[in-house]
């Protein structure tokens, strides 16, 4: 029975709390009426007060705002379990403890201190140690450095940084280490850059990832002999990268022969809680310090990070900030205390057990994987799983890559390889999307590239990763690896076919995930760069929009975002089955025919108005010429009636035509003398793809049919060609002079649009047509 009955309305409100905030299930009417309104505007505190439910729901509407809602992708919070609510209830008792009085504050403080570190030592196997609490991860390492300085420069506490004058200290970091950890240390000790010392990691023997002791040993030589003091080394039992851990058991050899301190950190450490540990790992029991970090690997939120530290003088300690006198900063290890209470040692190790089985079966599934390349430490147990697509040169593409090895090695090697850091980008980008709980992300190697990294030991406890989310990994990376082989065979391809075409333009962009990237090219007749330039964006506009209406499973687009290239078709991901030939020549057939409409319509309005003034000057001309005909009496308006009644003027209609497709003016004459208008001269028909080709029932465009993949090439489109004409079933005969492609081939817009005039009489132009003339033109038209 609980005595205080304030932790219990504590706890009855934090759980009522958290029910309130993870509630996120709100109905569609409230979404609707909450769209508009803004409620995160800040505004004037209220004079009378909110209650709690107020107050709630308002960092609830906050947690999930306007902007999340809006937004496509859905995010995704951790899971907050019932040990989750065991460490937010700890802060909300720090709080209330630190009201009681001093002795009573005391007493549970360092009891709650005592209990939570003598825990950890036991449970990852670090004796006789101490602990610091610290909500940033380098703040331990930090208040480590400022306790070796205080213990080798005796004087540091009275002189300070002038004691360091004489002899400069050292610090030492691996070069794969965190990006920043330097620098960090550097500013935050008021150090200067010179000393920290980065040590790089083997290049010969063993990991690339592993500090080289051999180096390391030169440099800490060099360093003595030049008059400055080793002080620290910084090693890492599982890299940030690859998951790689140091030669712990050499370098605390090396350590202890210069009287340097030993700290380690990586997510590796928490493997020192299994049955089971690799002698590697191992080796971390005996450092001077090291950093965990409970939060990410056990899924408590909101815990801070443990440094775990052995040293006997407790006043250095106290210079160094590792310990302190006030009680209430010794609260910050209750969150701690109460989740490790709640989840027990069986509990913790489970869940490090289940994080290590995650990694070892992806690990397993892998190895029977083609094109996929991993780099782990350990093939039995590694907690870190680091793969990137990687297709091999074949057999007989070696002697021929190996011959242009020798002239362009540098440019193939770098090109290569920016390929393949794009297409893992892409790669670990879509398992990512596609697999949320598997926590797979992207990182950047020095030797290795563009990766995908799989961490359970920091994503799995927050996620809620389980055995069925690594085998739906799997299952989405053997369907994404035929499409990775597929493009990457095709790249070159399409990159010959669109250079061969006249027409097209091949942009390199190395860094798009894809098949290519094109250009149509503008043929301007002098004009500026500025016209050009619009012109251009409009045709490679009006040209995606074409291509994305065709019926393929091909994704065209502008390209990324920022640091795409200007008015080009980004081609995406393809399959093997891809008519690289076919997609080239559509390419560059629908280019040609928005470019051929652009020009008739620019010269079309051009020669119009050309056609207008001329018309207008010729009619002008003829009116002067009928006055002179009919006289000076037959324009007064009486005489003229009456003359024109007893001796009519008989006169011929004279008009003007004006021909689109000839682009000129024609009299109408013969158009009055045979009452039907003349069709003038038929325009030629549009010029179709010479790779034209009936498909099979279900069969899309760009797609080559399975009768004809057997026998394609992908170095020749003429035999394919040849193929697909021999599908071509056709009667055995066919009537004299009887063609079918051009019937076929001639649209019937371009028919009904062949023959078009303007008709001018008597001052303004006419367009006149009967019927009847309309009819014998269709008659003409169903004869073609």
């Amino acid at each position: 029975k609980m005595v205080d009955p304030t932790l219990a309305e504590m706890g009855k409100n934090l759980n009522e709390a958290m029910k309130m905030l993870e509630d996120n299930q709100r109905k569609v009417e409230e979404e609707n009426e909450k769209k508009y309104v803004r409620k995160d505007i800040p505004g004037p505190l209220q004079g009378s007060g909110q209650d709690m439910v107020s107050i709630l729901q308002l960092v609830q509407n906050l947690m999930h705002g306007e902007e999340e809602e809006e937004t496509s992708q859905a995010y995704r919070l951790q899971n907050v379990g019932e040990q989750g609510h065991m460490a937010l209830l700890g802060h909300s008792l720090a709080a209330y403890i630190s009201v009681l009085d001093r002795e009573r504050l005391r007493k549970l403080t360092t009891r709650i201190l005592s209990d939570t570190t003598l825990w950890l030592c036991r449970l990852f196997r670090y004796e006789n140690g101490s602990a610091y609490y610290h909500e940033d991860d380098r703040e331990g390492l930090l208040k480590i450095c400022r306790l070796v300085i205080h213990t080798r420069y005796e004087d540091y506490t009275v002189e300070g940084f002038n004691v360091l004058y004489t002899k400069q200290p050292v610090i030492y970091i691996s070069s794969a280490a965190r990006t920043g950890l330097g620098q960090a240390l550097c500013n935050q000790l008021g150090l200067p850059l010179s000393c920290m010392c980065r040590v790089p990691c083997n290049t010969m023997f063993g990991s690339q990832h592993q500090m080289d002791v051999a180096l390391l040993d030169r440099l800490i030589k060099d360093d003595v002999e030049s008059g400055k003091l080793p002080l620290l080394l910084v090693a890492n039992a599982g890299t940030p990268g690859a998951g790689h851990t140091d030669k712990l058991g050499r370098l605390k050899e090396l350590c202890e022969q210069y009287n340097m301190w030993l700290h380690v950190e990586g997510v590796n450490l928490a493997t020192l809680a299994l049955g089971y540990v690799s002698s590697s790992v191992l080796a971390a029991t005996k450092c001077d310090s090291m950093t965990l970090t409970l939060g990410s690997w056990l899924g408590l939120p909101a815990v801070p990070a443990v440094t775990l530290y052995r040293h006997e003088d407790p006043s250095l300690s106290l210079a160094a900030g590792l310990t302190s006198s006030q009680p209430v900063e010794k609260l910050r290890a209750l969150p701690l205390w109460l989740s490790l209470q709640y989840l027990g040692h069986d509990g913790i190790v489970e869940r490090i057990k289940h994080a290590s089985q995650l990694s070892q079966r992806l690990l397993e599934n892998l190895k029977n994987l083609d094109f996929i390349k991993t780099s782990v430490e350990d093939e039995l147990s590694s907690p870190v799983v680091v793969f990137k697509f990687f297709q091999e040169y074949s057999n007989r593409d070696q002697t021929s890559h190996a011959a242009q090895a020798s002239t362009i090695q540098h440019p193939i090697i770098s090109n290569e390889r920016h390929i393949y850091d794009t297409f893992n980008q892409w790669l670990g980008e879509q398992l990512a999307q596609l697999v949320p709980a598997s926590g797979a992300d992207v990182v950047e190697l020095e030797d290795e590239g563009t990766c995908v990294r799989f961490s359970p030991l920091m994503t799995s406890a927050v996620l809620g990763t389980e055995i069925q989310d690594v085998d739906q990994l799997v299952d989405c990376l053997k369907m994404k690896i035929p499409v990775l082989t597929s493009t990457l065979q095709l790249r070159e391809e399409f990159e010959q076919e669109v250079r061969r075409t006249v027409g097209l333009l091949y942009i390199e962009d190395l860094s798009w995930p894809g098949l290519g990237v094109v250009r149509y090219n503008y043929h301007s007749d002098g004009k500026n760069d500025d016209k050009q330039e619009k012109e251009l964006e409009k045709i490679n506009t009006e040209l995606l929009k074409k291509l994305n209406e065709l019926e393929s499973d091909l994704t065209f687009s502008l390209g990324p975002e920022f640091g795409g290239q200007k008015n080009c078709v980004y081609i995406g991901m393809v399959t093997e089955d891809l008519d690289v030939s076919e997609l080239v020549e559509t390419i560059a057939a629908t280019g040609r025919e928005i470019e051929e409409n652009s020009r008739l319509l620019e010269n079309m309005t051009e020669v119009v108005r050309k056609g207008i003034q001329e018309a207008q000057l010729q009619l002008q001309k003829a009116n002067e010429e009928r006055l002179l005909e009919e006289g000076l009496l037959r324009q007064i308006p009486v005489v003229g009636s009456v003359l024109n009644w007893f001796s009519p003027f008989q006169a011929s209609p004279k008009g003007r035509t004006f021909n689109l497709t000839a682009g000129s003016l024609e009299s109408t004459e013969s158009t009055y003398v045979s009452k039907a208008q003349g069709t003038g001269t038929t325009p030629p028909p549009t010029p179709t793809s010479s790779l034209a080709k009936q498909r099979l029932p279900g069969q899309k465009i760009f797609k080559r049919s399975l009768r004809s993949s057997d026998a394609f090439s992908e170095t020749s489109s003429v035999s394919h060609c040849d193929d697909l004409e021999k599908m071509d079933q056709r009667p055995p005969t066919l009537p004299p002079g009887q063609e079918l492609a051009p019937s076929e081939t001639e649209k019937p817009e371009e028919l009904k649009d062949a023959v078009q005039a303007t008709k001018t009489d008597s001052g303004d132009i006419q367009s006149d047509k009967s019927p009847r003339d309309c009819t014998k033109v269709q008659e003409q038209e169903s004869q073609r």
